[in-house]
């Protein structure tokens, strides 16, 4: 038990270090940004399977965008609702173009086939990847992100911590906590290793040529957590992944409800957690006890865990009800992943009315 303790200890001030470290590192990104006056032509491109409500929210402020030179391709991957009606309802803009999917073929995950086949049809020199459920916050935005791109180390491809908004917050809260707290960002352009790597697939930015030159997402036609992936692949391969604070510029509004979190959640959970049987038992017991029991032994264990989410809450604009409900977020996360683990060893791990596993 002893030994357990000072274990749980160090593994709670790391945390604490990896979070301030990260805090620092974001707001001397957010420092740094071009203002030439010259803008690249920039291709925005956004996969969409049943994104009716989303997309309603996000073209407007996207075609609203005050960027010199930029197109937008979505790819309607053969939705069921009413998304081809919204996107024709904006089909007037010469901006924007629409693909058509039927599905995608065997190999392929939905999201990653989308997105490869806008990049065919792109025609910009950077390409800057969104999820439909993104928001452009103010007309500048776009100039924002360029700006930063061209200011960051030369070689990275620049992903984003975006502002986190819609239901399901007891879990969706969690993830800027697992981006701050989970990955030393400062380390990520020192360390070589490409496990020391990510993306945030709502939003990430890479040049052109770089992109065909390497093609990510034929290299990882197949992956669920392709931005992960992908961010491991870029910097193996030289590109290292830089994370801006565009909290200001782009919200994304990731669930409607408790119910949609989870279910979207049970996808990736278990991939985030190893993906094989033996490191996620590993990494599950573990989780558990740093942040579901050891707070119940110890004080000092409870407040930790609850000044983390507390800290990260307050830089997310989050209400302080969601920080005193830290554990029963950590607890429902942790149901979560178990959930996520028996859905993945039956082969039932279904997205958007698809088989996915």
């Amino acid at each position: 038990m002893g030994f357990l303790l000072v274990f749980l200890s160090v593994l709670h001030i790391l945390l604490w270090i990896v979070l301030l470290a990260n805090w620092h590192y974001l707001r001397k990104q957010s420092r740094s940004i071009q203002t030439d006056s010259t803008w690249p032509k920039l291709s925005v491109l956004i996969p969409a399977r049943n994104e009716a409500t989303n997309l309603n929210r996000l073209l407007p402020t996207l075609l609203g965008q005050d960027y010199p030179s930029f197109e937008v391709i979505v790819y309607d991957d053969a939705s069921e609702d009413a998304t081809p009606v919204v996107l024709r309802r904006y089909s007037s803009d010469p901006r924007l173009r629409v693909l058509r999917g039927e599905g995608m073929p065997p190999g392929w995950v939905g999201k990653v086939h989308a997105l490869y086949q806008a990049t065919r049809r792109a025609r910009g020199t950077l390409y800057l990847f969104l999820d439909a459920d993104t928001e452009l916050l103010h007309p500048k935005a776009l100039r924002s992100l360029v700006g930063r791109y061209q200011a960051a180390t030369p070689g990275a491809v620049v992903t984003a911590l975006p502002r986190l908004r819609g239901g399901g917050q007891l879990l969706v809260s969690l993830v800027p906590l697992m981006i701050l707290a989970g990955l030393p960002w400062p380390l990520v352009r020192r360390v070589r290793h490409p496990l020391l790597a990510a993306l945030n697939g709502q939003c990430w930015l890479i040049d052109a040529t770089t992109y065909h030159r390497l093609e990510p997402h034929r290299q990882h036609k197949n992956e669920v957590l392709e931005d992960v992936q992908i961010g491991r692949y870029l910097k193996k391969h030289g590109l290292t992944p830089v994370m801006l604070d565009l909290r200001q510029e782009i919200a994304v509004y990731m669930y409607p409800h408790l119910k949609a979190a989870w279910q979207g959640f049970r996808k990736n959970a278990y991939l985030l957690m190893g993906g094989r049987v033996l490191p996620f038992i590993l990494l599950w017991i573990g989780y558990g006890l740093t942040f579901v029991w050891a707070p119940l032994w110890n004080w000092g264990f409870l407040l930790s865990i609850a000044g983390l989410k507390l800290l990260v809450d307050r830089l997310m604009g989050y209400p302080l009800w969601l920080s005193l409900l830290s554990p029963v977020s950590h607890l429902l996360a942790w149901i979560l992943q178990f959930d996520s683990a028996l859905t993945h060893w039956r082969r039932r791990v279904t997205w958007k009315s698809r088989l996915v596993t």
